[in-house]
């Protein structure tokens, strides 16, 4: 960021396209939850897959993600349970 100077927002993410379930299925996984997962289907269903356009952040400032998206996501859960 240090290199980009503008006021346009940037995405920065893994590059890839991952539901909503599958996302959720991971946490489930790395969290070693064993409680039911409940969807709402009385709400809106919102958007059930996600991905960032990481073209841009590319582009303005040579970004690539350099730790995998799974081991990022379970530093982030360890983070989490040792700061709660």
């Amino acid at each position: 960021m240090e290199q980009y100077n503008k006021s346009d927002p940037i995405n920065i993410g893994a590059g890839f396209e991952i539901s909503i379930k599958e996302l959720v299925d991971l946490i489930v996984k790395l969290t070693g939850f064993t409680g039911e997962i409940i969807w709402d289907t009385s709400k809106p269903d919102g958007q059930p897959r996600r991905m960032l356009d990481t073209t841009k952040a590319k582009k303005e400032f040579n970004f690539k993600a350099a730790t995998p998206f799974k081991g990022g996501l379970n530093k982030t859960i360890e983070w989490y349970i040792s700061n709660e």
